[in-house]
Parts: structure tokens; C-alpha cells; sequence
């Protein structure tokens, strides 16, 4: 039988959902969206779709079908996002800019850089210098914490993959003579899709409907139950070791399958294994950006359209004098979310590194942060906020710098333990979206059922733009 030990006291890691007085929170927008048709119809296994027979008025185990909004806020206006090449987004430039982007892309489009090393590199090479630096440089430093020529650029292929202007283009043209709206999107790129689906309280009751039909089934979900110690005899592990937060009782569990997704670095910490001195060194120098949330509850938002407030999931701000990364309007992922649909409720996201700054300043000092800065801005006025909450989330995103050119050789070492197998975005140190995740788990199960020892797919899944197991 089955048993997870979770460190925290809740379900779903960053893909939780927080309840503050009725008003729930998801950490960072999770879109649940999946070329994958597997990792789909899990899914809607799960919560099932909503229609006649899952009126989400009437129950609570559903999901949404909602329609993707997302901006930029640069210049005091609204930029769509993607940014795309219409006569909307020149006006806003105006022609001076635009054709200056314009020359640089041709520029970057006869002369791409080589070889690609750096994230900044992979920006110019599909955007040209002038629109990189317009809309990518400085947002991404602001998210990362370094600048892009520090950052691998396998975050790009990671993240954006097959996103440029000539596809922006390609996916208008699209648009035009697509009569129906599939649901899969599977000729778009993700981040161009126009819908997803979205559990009815937030990502977190998926994951804790996924709990509790795994205790249903017999199976142990532990939390408050921290992995300290990992023990291993030759090329197996054969238990792990963990502390209860609450009581500090330390308890051993034995197995025959090892799953971690606990961050890379924890876990080398914790191997009680003849570790060479090099996988040491590296992964000691994996870097981890943190993240910090500040949930505002207003009488109502300032940013308007048609006299409601903008419809928008996500904005992303790039104004420059700000520290804020993006906004988040609850009340458009789900209006269940909002306990009370009068008001409107939004999170402003800061990143940010554990101990610094930003992170050490008290809940309240956070708050008056975000006031202000989004009141400059133009998005709120100060007077309309009547709440507000701040939660903090550790190793939201693993970094692409640091040690990180060196992870294939970390990877090479844990994967020679037969029985441990890496998963999810802090256990494989990848951005990965939770299908990727999910998809790498899946893989995972597979091989042990088909007695597949290589570990190799496991690592396939999201390296390209399509999926493996769909080609």
C-alpha cells in the first residue's frame, strides 16, 4: 500500500489552495490544461466537467471551464499577452517603437546568435533585441532575481518553447478560420491557449480529492511529516527516516519504491549514502527562488472595462519602478473563490529569496507595500481595500543558474538508485507546469510495471513540444 509523507500540513505544494475567512487563494495560477489526453481525462476523472449533471451551483466536486485572459501592464495601459503585432499594440508603442521591433526581429531572424547559451540569447533569437528589451529583460530579472545573460537558456525552452512572433502570428492566423473551439487546443501553443479548465475552489481541492480517494483505496497520506534521512544499501534504498512537526516524534518507514519530489538538494542532504564529494558540491549549489503573496479584498479595483472590473486571470506588470510581478484576480479564476462576490479579490505576487528583504518584512510592511505600489500604478486606490493576508512559499522555483549546468551529473548519480525515482518540478529541479509532473510520475509507474529500468523518459517528458507518448 501506498504512503506519503508530506512536510507541510496541507495538499498540493505550490498548487494549493488557501482559505483566508471564505476567500481562497491559489498560489502563483494553476491552469489546468494538458496537450496530454491522459493527464486530461485523469483529471476530469477526478472533478468531473461542468454540465447538467455537475451544476457547480449545486455541487462542489467540479470543474470549470473558463476562458484564459492574461495582459501585460507596461506604460500605465493593457498589452495583450503574448504580446502580439496588432494594430492595438502598435497604437499603444506607437510607430516609432514598433518599427524599431519590427527591424530588430528581421535583424534577429537573418542573424540568430549562436550557439544559444543564455536565456537572453534565446529571447533575441525569437523576438528580436527591441522587443526583448521592451518586455522580457526586465520583467525576467524581476522574477528570477539575476539577469538573463545569467540564466540557462533551457528555461526558455522549458517555458515558452515554440512561442515567437512568427507563431503569435501563426496562431492568429489560425484563429480566423477555426470554427469550433476545442477544448485540447492541441495545434497551440500553450502559452497561447484560450481555455483551461479550473477546479471550483482552486487547485488544492483537486489535490485533496486526489488524498482522499487514496486513503479510500487503503492507502496513507502523513502530514506534518518531514523526511530528514534516506537509507541505502548499495544501489537501493531500503527506508527513510522522518521528524512530526508537532510532536518531533522520528519514525522509519520502510519500502520497496522510493518517490521524492522534495527538493534535489534536501534530498542529497539526507542520503545517507557514500555520496561523492562532487554530487555534493552541486547540489549544494542548486539555487531556489522563492515567492510571496499579498491577498487584497477591495469594495472594488480601479482598472475597469465596460464598469466592471478587467476580466483579466493573470497581469503582468512591468513597470519598472514597482517591485510587484504579477496580479492575479481571483474572482476570474472562479467566483467561488470570493466569499463575497461584491468585492473583488486579488494577489500580488512578489519573488524574491528566502532571507532576504523582501521576504524578512513583517505581514504588515508587505501589505503597505502593495497598496502603495499598485495605487501608483493606477490599479487601486488605497481607500477601496478592506482585507488583506500574506503568504510566503519556499523553493517555488528551481533555478536555472547557479550549479544548474552541472545537474546531469547529479541526475546520473541518483538515478543508479533502482528504486528511486525523482518526480515533480523541486524533485527533478525543472520548471515544470503540474501536468509535466504528473506526466513524469505516470511514466514512472509505467516502467516499474513494464520492469523498464532505464530512467531516461522520465527526463523526455516536457524536453520537447509535444509530449513523448503522444507522437
Amino acid at each position: 500500500r501506498p504512503i506519503v509523507l508530506e512536510k507541510s500540513s496541507y495538499m498540493g505544494g505550490i498548487a494549493r489552495t488557501v482559505n483566508y475567512k471564505g476567500n481562497r487563494i491559489d498560489i502563483g495560477g494553476h491552469r489546468f490544461f494538458s496537450k496530454s489526453e491522459r493527464v486530461m481525462e485523469w483529471w476530469l476523472k477526478m472533478l468531473p466537467l461542468e454540465g447538467p449533471e455537475a451544476n457547480p451551483d449545486q455541487t462542489d466536486a467540479v470543474m470549470l471551464a473558463r476562458r484564459r485572459r492574461s495582459r501585460i501592464y507596461f506604460l500605465r495601459r493593457f498589452f495583450e499577452y503574448p504580446i502580439r503585432l496588432s494594430w492595438d499594440t502598435i497604437r499603444k508603442l506607437g510607430l516609432r517603437r514598433t518599427a524599431r521591433i519590427a527591424l530588430s526581429y528581421g535583424r534577429a531572424a537573418l542573424f540568430p546568435i549562436r550557439p544559444e547559451r543564455s536565456l537572453e540569447d534565446f529571447f533575441i533569437n525569437r523576438f528580436g533585441r527591441e522587443l526583448y528589451e521592451t518586455f522580457f529583460r526586465d520583467y525576467t530579472a524581476k522574477v528570477w532575481g539575476v539577469p538573463c545573460h545569467r540564466i540557462s537558456a533551457e528555461w526558455g525552452a522549458q517555458r515558452v518553447k515554440g512561442l515567437s512572433i512568427l507563431e503569435a502570428l501563426r496562431h492568429l492566423a489560425r484563429q480566423a478560420v477555426r470554427r469550433k473551439e476545442d477544448l485540447a487546443q492541441k495545434d497551440v501553443e500553450t502559452s497561447l491557449i484560450a481555455r483551461f479548465l479550473y477546479p471550483k475552489y482552486g487547485p488544492g481541492q483537486m489535490w485533496e480529492e486526489v488524498a482522499r480517494r487514496v486513503k479510500q483505496l487503503g492507502g496513507e497520506v502523513l502530514t506534518g511529516w518531514e523526511v530528514q534521512r534516506l537509507h541505502a544499501s548499495g544501489n537501493r534504498i531500503t527506508a527513510l527516516s522522518a521528524v512530526h512537526a508537532e510532536s518531533g516524534e522520528i519514525k522509519r518507514f520502510e519500502g520497496d519504491l522510493f518517490f521524492s519530489s522534495m527538493a534535489v538538494r534536501d534530498l542529497v542532504r539526507g542520503l545517507e549514502a557514500d555520496v561523492p564529494e562532487e554530487v555534493r558540491r552541486i547540489s549544494e549549489g542548486l539555487i531556489y527562488r522563492d515567492f510571496l503573496t499579498v491577498g487584497l479584498l477591495l469594495n472594488r479595483l480601479k482598472a475597469q472595462e465596460n464598469g466592471r472590473p478587467v476580466p483579466d486571470n493573470w497581469i503582468y506588470i512591468q513597470e519598472p519602478e514597482v517591485q510587484v510581478g504579477r496580479l492575479q484576480i481571483f474572482n476570474n479564476w472562479s467566483p467561488y473563490l470570493v466569499a463575497d462576490p461584491s468585492k473583488v479579490w486579488i494577489g500580488l505576487e512578489y519573488f524574491c529569496f528566502q532571507g532576504d528583504r523582501l521576504w524578512n518584512m513583517p505581514d504588515q510592511e508587505l501589505v503597505q507595500l502593495g497598496i502603495r505600489e499598485l495605487e501608483r500604478i493606477g490599479l487601486i486606490d488605497a481607500a477601496e481595500v478592506v482585507d488583506s493576508t500574506v503568504i510566503r512559499m519556499e523553493k517555488t522555483y528551481p533555478a536555472y543558474f547557479g550549479a544548474y549546468s552541472q545537474f546531469d551529473r547529479l541526475r546520473e548519480y541518483l538515478d543508479q538508485f533502482e528504486n528511486l525515482y525523482l518526480v515533480g518540478r523541486n524533485g527533478m529541479h525543472r520548471y515544470n507546469n503540474q501536468d509535466h509532473s504528473m506526466l513524469a510520475a505516470m511514466v514512472a509507474v509505467d516502467n516499474i510495471l513494464a520492469g523498464v529500468t532505464s530512467k531516461a523518459n522520465l527526463w523526455a517528458v516536457n524536453t520537447e513540444e509535444e509530449y513523448h507518448e503522444e507522437k
